[in-house]
C-alpha cells in the first residue's frame, strides 16, 4: 500500500494516483484472456514461429509450456499452455490414483516431452528440434486458438482436424444448448 493509502489493490486490477489525486488504474493480467482465431504463420531456419500480438504474455520472460499432443490417425501438433493451464494440468493428473498405471505414464510423457519457453522481443517462439519434426513443422505453421490455450499444427495435418472437427461438430454444440 502506498503512502496515505493512495494505492490499493482490486482482483485483477491495480488502482494508484496520479500527482493531481485522480484515480488511475491498469491491468496486471498476465496472460491473455482469450487465444481465439486461426493464424498461418512461417517457420524460420532456427524454428522459430511468430505468436500473434494479442495472444503474448504481457508479462515479458513468462514461460509458455509447449507439450507434443498426439492426435489419433493424424500425428502430433504442438500445443501451447500458459502457466494457469499447465498448472491445472499438472493438477489433473496429480489427482488421478496412484494405482492407475497411466498416471505415471503421462507423468513420464508429458514431462519428458515438454519444454518451457518465452517469447522473445519480436514476438516469436523456439521450437524445440525434435518436437518440431515430430510436429511435422517445417516452413509454415497454422497457429489455432483453444480459447484457454493454443495448438500450433503442420498446415496438411491441420486440414485433416478441420475435416475431423466439423464431423463432430454438430455434436459438440448440442453439448452446449
Amino acid at each position: 500500500m502506498g503512502q496515505n493509502g493512495k494505492e490499493w489493490g482490486v482482483v485483477g486490477r491495480k488502482a494508484t494516483r496520479n500527482s493531481h489525486g485522480e484515480q488511475m488504474s491498469r491491468t496486471t493480467n498476465i496472460e491473455p484472456t482469450c487465444y481465439n482465431s486461426r493464424f498461418r504463420h512461417g517457420v524460420d531456419q532456427k524454428r522459430r514461429v511468430q505468436i500473434p500480438a494479442k495472444w503474448r504474455p504481457q508479462k515479458a520472460g513468462l514461460e509458455l509450456t509447449l507439450i507434443l499432443w498426439p492426435r489419433e490417425g493424424i500425428g502430433s501438433c504442438v500445443r501451447v499452455l500458459p502457466p494457469s493451464q499447465m498448472a491445472k494440468l499438472m493438477r489433473s493428473i496429480d489427482e488421478m490414483p496412484n494405482s492407475d498405471p497411466k498416471k505415471v505414464v503421462l507423468k513420464r510423457i508429458i514431462g519428458s516431452g515438454s519444454a518451457q519457453v518465452t517469447v522473445d522481443r519480436a514476438g516469436r517462439i523456439c521450437l524445440p528440434d525434435e518436437m518440431a519434426h515430430e510436429a511435422g513443422l517445417k516452413d509454415e505453421a497454422v497457429l489455432v486458438g483453444l480459447l484457454d490455450r493454443f495448438e500450433i499444427w503442420n498446415p496438411e495435418r491441420y486440414e485433416e482436424v478441420q475435416v475431423a472437427d466439423a464431423a463432430l461438430a454438430p455434436d459438440a454444440f448440442r453439448l452446449m444448448e
